[in-house]
């Protein structure tokens, strides 16, 4: 037999763990894209249980279904146009006034709605007991605790969810909000209206419609313009005669009676199914940010977080780094023994191998990288981040809001640039917007990574900190200068929640962060991969080339050189001499491939741009490197692994050895470091700039001031530090 098929949205506030209960329901079974014709984060989960194929839709998380957000608009569309078997409304049980408008606006929804009471176990310790019996009862709506953090009450949840999928329960009609008589009876006589008028074409609940129509609601007036088609005009202006006719009993809007009244409608119903204990209770969130948020000790616990979250990326990613390069290594040392010479070898070993091996070696940094992060955000401690910093983000005319976007950067610009929705207003989202690409992403991690490990030894995790400090340092500056020129305004007040400290659930940092490790891996079979080629075909061609002097026979010449002295000395001389030769011999093969670079198309583009480098220590390989770093970041370190490796035999440690016996110093290593942290975004970032900044006026802004303060910044810091004595 077919197992059934059922669909089931999870909607609910912010930070009421809607998505913790995701990721407990759907595991990795997940699918993640954007909603149709918008740029906001879809996710869909695939979980068979009961004898059910479920799809469960995480929704954006939202306060109310008024629709003057994006994450409203589409949770609001989604339940009334694709229709889900049951909408499961997360309820944070700590918090349970707050929840319930939410709550009470999909009961006034034609959708079968389900409560799950999530963080169960926080309303118990503040002293607060719920009557969830009385609660369903009154709202006519089946209730479920679960702590979702702990994975308890899930499959009762979802057994519960199916029951009222396949039950006859139908949509109640009574026990919504009962607004008052004014009120009522314009929503009945607007309900006959539209019986009367509309005949049928209206898809929705028609006591919703009149409410909406009553809120001035324009996404509904432009659903009634399309469907009710001659009849629309005549609709439209009986709502408005009904507005007219409330604004003149209330003297006041009728959606903020209408919202008032559903206030006093939760109130009525916490009386009845909430009571608070007495007793003294701890309140640990608060506690704990008496220190973390503490004006004095904050900032230095925030920045040790941050350099502990940088050092553990480097130092415990060493280790897997090491296992992977030395596959990459034993791959290559296999396909070199079994391939025949030929132009397609080249290619697969010097090209795709060298090239993606050098880059996919950071992988376990990377997803060391997002596990930090998602612990921020999982634990509660990202908002409190953006509280610390709320008085920096006003010296450059913003606040703490800002911020967050700035440290999601820290993970990958693109969404921290889509995060800047949130922000009302839209100087504020320009400037975020603008100053974002500061904060280093993790695909410029694995360029400070090699780096900073090839020349600043045990001190490399402080080094790459101090590089992502620098970004922040600039990101402010840079916003200061942007609010008192080109993006003169007010500062904005800062209003931000404060949610309470959660245990994070391992499964759900690990989803988390597999979830960013994915997109890193599809790079790797896609622009990484394309690059990789270019660049080898760039440096492989022309195939034919003038040397300056005749490599083969110099190295037949070296090797007869040693022949006669090795026929006659003991073994340890011989010994000695085989180590000569063969270092003689590599040279020679290092000094070809390098003339051979310098003469191919590759070396020439070097060579043009090479002189905009200079005066900041990058060579003209280093310069190509840079120049690739357009599609993306990580390609900068597959172009110096193609570039300077010139050994014949290439193991994991070939790039340092190579970049250690180049002319790179620690000094223009550090200057490289500064380039890659400020210059022009990656192709992605600057699409997400032009998106959502809707103009490309800006776009080309953010690219040219980049790259100028990167110049301006890395020849600073070279030749800054040659005048001080530092190499």
């Amino acid at each position: 037999m077919h197992s059934k098929h059922l669909s089931i949205a999870l909607a609910g506030n912010p930070n009421s763990g809607k998505t913790t209960i995701f990721n407990n329901i759907t595991g990795t079974r997940q699918k993640v894209g954007n909603w149709p014709g918008v740029t906001v984060e879809k996710k869909e989960g695939y979980v068979s249980k009961f004898g059910y194929d479920l799809i469960i839709v995480d929704l954006p998380g939202t306060y109310s279904l008024t629709p003057f957000s994006l994450e409203e608009i589409i949770t609001r569309d989604y339940v009334l146009e694709e229709r889900p078997d049951v909408v499961i409304d997360i309820i944070d049980a700590s918090n349970l006034e707050r929840s319930l408008y939410l709550a009470t606006q999909l009961r006034e929804l034609d959708c079968k709605v389900l409560f799950a009471l999530n963080m169960a176990d926080v309303a118990q310790t503040r002293g607060m007991k719920i009557d969830d019996e009385m609660l369903s009862e009154l709202l006519n709506v089946p209730v479920v605790f679960t702590i979702g953090n702990k994975n308890e009450g899930i499959d009762t949840l979802l057994e519960k969810a199916i029951e009222l999928a396949e039950s006859s329960y139908e949509i109640p009609k009574t026990r919504k909000v009962k607004y008052s008589k004014d009120i009522e009876h314009s929503i009945s006589n607007l309900e006959r209206f539209l019986e009367n008028w509309t005949e049928g074409s209206i898809p929705y609940n028609i006591r919703w419609t009149a409410i909406k129509l009553l809120e001035d609601d324009k996404i509904v007036k432009e659903r009634i313009l399309q469907k009710a088609g001659k009849n629309s005009q005549d609709i439209l202006r009986e709502a408005q005669r009904h507005r007219d006719f409330l604004v003149d009993r209330f003297d006041d809007e009728p959606e903020i009676v209408m919202t008032d009244e559903r206030y006093g409608f939760i109130f009525g119903i916490i009386k009845e199914v909430l009571t608070t204990s007495t007793k003294q209770r701890v309140d640990i969130s608060r506690n704990i940010d008496l220190i973390l948020t503490n004006r004095f000790v904050g900032f230095p616990i925030f920045f040790l977080f941050i350099w502990a979250m940088f050092e553990l990326t480097f130092s415990l990613g060493a280790y897997p780094m090491e296992w992977i390069g030395g596959g990459v290594n034993l791959l290559s040392t296999f396909l070199d023994s079994v391939l025949p010479d030929n132009l397609f070898k080249d290619l697969l070993l010097n090209g795709i191998i060298t090239g993606v091996g050098s880059v996919i070696v950071f992988l376990p940094n990377i997803l060391i990288l997002f596990f930090c992060i998602a612990l921020f955000e999982d634990t509660g401690y990202m908002s409190r981040a953006a509280f610390l910093m709320d008085k920096i983000m006003h010296l450059i005319g913003l606040h703490g809001k800002s911020f967050i976007p700035m440290l999601m950067g820290f993970g990958c610009n693109v969404p921290a640039i889509m995060a800047t929705r949130t922000l009302e207003s839209e100087k504020d989202r320009t400037l975020t917007i603008l100053i974002t690409p500061f904060m280093s992403c993790s695909a410029k991690l694995p360029v400070y990574i090699i780096l900073a490990g090839t020349f600043f030894g045990a001190s490399a995790g402080t080094v790459i900190f101090s590089i992502y400090l620098a970004g922040i340092i600039l990101s402010i500056i840079t916003g200061r200068l942007f609010r008192s020129t080109i993006l003169r305004g007010a500062d904005a007040p800062f209003v931000m929640e404060l949610p309470p400290y959660r245990v994070p659930m391992i499964k759900s940092l690990l989803i988390h962060m597999w979830d960013r490790g994915k997109i890193f891996l599809k790079k790797m079979g896609g622009v990484i991969l394309a690059g990789c080629v270019i660049v080898w075909a760039l440096l492989a061609f022309p195939r034919n080339m003038q040397y300056s002097s005749d490599y083969a026979a110099e190295i037949d010449r070296v090797k007869a050189s040693y022949v006669a002295e090795m026929t006659t000395a003991n073994e340890p001389d011989k010994q000695l001499l085989e180590k000569r030769r063969d270092a003689a011999v590599a040279k020679l093969i290092r000094s070809k491939k390098a003339e051979k670079s310098e003469k191919s198309f590759m070396g020439r583009i070097g060579q043009v741009i090479a002189p905009l480098f200079e005066p900041l220590g990058i060579d003209w390989r280093g310069s190509v490197a840079l120049l690739t770093g357009f599609a993306a970041k990580e390609i900068v370190v597959s172009t110096m692994g193609i570039l300077y490796v010139a050994d014949e035999e290439e193991d994991s440690e070939a790039l340092k050895n190579a970049l250690l016996s180049s002319d790179m110093t620690p000094l223009s290593a550090l200057a490289m470091m500064a380039f890659v942290l400020l210059y022009l975004p990656c192709l992605a970032t600057v699409a997400a700039i032009r998106r959502e900044t809707g103009s490309f006026k800006w776009m080309f802004f953010s690219v040219v001031y980049s790259t100028l303060l990167a110049w301006v910044v890395a020849f600073c810091v070279y030749q800054g530090g040659r005048v001080i004595g530092f190499s």
